[in-house]
């Protein structure tokens, strides 16, 4: 993770095409157990009903060309020697206890991480339709097991990010990712409309900006409360805004934070998209002792709009080529 500096992790070379599917679909059924990767750089699978809804990618996550190492953060189960082990891949709806491990290329659990923004891993947890968004605080015990509460509210599938560097010398920064399902009638909610504005607890956050592919650009969050802006936000995580950024064809990740400045209300990312397309974008942020976490939909690739700003409806056959909370 690195503080102030373009999405280029989340940027890389992408071989998925970008749905270009807006909505979800309406597909209602049992989400079975998700299968385990069974070697070192296997992708992680995808539950069968809900990984059809997000931009048009059922089954498995598919390798590039170019090869892994050009893979976006969390596309991957296993990474340059590390393999995310998800040991509850179905925990029931509501609260539960997730497990998991990192293993190395030995397959032995890493005990020893690098502490980074003031933990040693950070762990998210994120619904396929974008609606459900939980930054997680897991609890590693002496044997490198890592355990941590979630309330996972609605059946379907999810995937759950684990974004660290070991502490073994030359170790990289990785971001692996594994689908887990939550059983149950599985029932999509459409994606929230891009608006400029997040309303939170009382908060309000203005997103600007611009985010562009292939361009790196500012993205700008201004917090306010009954119209005042706050100017007294609290460290959390070592800065004053968190920032996770999801594309909604395949949840690729990117785990960033912001340039200089503070305490608000005025919280800056340098972004760079990686392409064109719909994304998720999550800030938390801590006032009074609590952290709330604001979300926005953001379109990149469209000419002469603001991040947020619906694309202009198509006026002719030519243009019609063009064409998701924490709690």
């Amino acid at each position: 993770m690195n503080t102030g500096v373009k999405i280029t992790a989340f940027a890389a070379a992408l071989a998925a095409t970008f749905g270009t599917a807006y909505g979800v679909g309406k597909g209602v059924g049992p989400i079975e157990e998700p299968k385990k990767a069974e070697h070192a750089g296997q992708h992680a699978e995808t539950t069968p009903g809900p990984a059809e809804t997000s931009g048009g990618h059922g089954g498995h996550e598919e390798a590039p060309a170019q090869g892994a190492a050009e893979l976006p953060g969390g596309l991957q189960v296993s990474e340059a020697g590390y393999t995310l082990d998800l040991q509850t891949p179905t925990p029931p709806r509501g609260r539960s206890t997730l497990k998991f491990a990192v293993k190395d290329a030995a397959g032995k659990n890493v005990t020893a991480f690098t502490t980074e923004h003031d933990k040693e891993l950070h762990f998210i947890v994120a619904s396929r339709d974008l609606t459900v968004f939980r930054h997680l605080h897991p609890v590693k015990a002496a044997d490198g097991t890592w355990t941590v509460d979630a309330d996972l509210p609605d059946a379907g599938g999810y995937k759950a990010f684990a974004d660290f560097k070991p502490a073994a010398k030359g170790a990289p920064a990785v971001t692996l990712g594994a689908d887990l399902g939550v059983p149950g009638a599985y029932a999509p909610k459409p994606l929230p409309a891009a608006a400029p504005t997040a309303s939170v607890d009382g908060y309000q956050v203005r997103l600007g900006g611009t985010l562009d592919p292939g361009k790196a650009g500012e993205l700008r969050l201004t917090v306010t409360r009954a119209g005042k802006p706050v100017t007294d936000l609290e460290p959390y995580l070592g800065a004053y805004g968190h920032l996770v950024a999801l594309r909604q064809s395949d949840l690729a990740y990117l785990h960033v934070h912001p340039n200089e400045g503070g305490p608000g209300p005025d919280v800056s990312f340098t972004a760079t998209a990686p392409s064109s397309g719909t994304y998720r974008l999550f800030l938390d942020f801590q006032h009074e002792g609590k952290v709330r976490t604001a979300a926005f939909t953001v379109r990149a690739g469209t000419p002469g709009t603001a991040p947020n700003t619906p694309p202009a409806p198509a006026t002719s056959p030519a243009n019609d080529a063009g064409g998701h909370t924490h709690g």
